[in-house]
């Protein structure tokens, strides 16, 4: 979370607070900020730009996958079976 997202949910969290609780105000922001901020760290989260990095290697990773599998498919499909061409299976037997 960023640091302006983390203030605005601390100022609402302040203003949600009953009316008589909310004279302590400021100090009541920073407390949830501190609050807030201590439990999300606690989470191991990832950032939007980590979490962007990441999907875009899974997505080059996919399709490199899908180049392999089809080139796979093509090269077995072109060549025929050991046995068809006589072939003996490996190890002699």
């Amino acid at each position: 979370m960023n640091r302006n997202s983390l203030d605005e949910l601390a100022r609402r969290l302040a203003e949600s607070v009953p009316e008589g609780v909310r004279a302590a105000g400021a100090d009541l922001e920073k407390n949830f900020r501190g609050l807030l901020q201590s439990g999300f760290s606690r989470m191991d989260l990832v950032t939007r730009e980590e979490f962007e990095i990441q999907a875009g290697v899974l997505a080059r990773t996919r399709e490199k996958l899908e180049a392999l599998e089809a080139r796979l498919a093509e090269l077995e499909g072109a060549r025929p079976a050991r046995a068809e061409r006589g072939v003996p299976p490996p190890g002699g037997g």
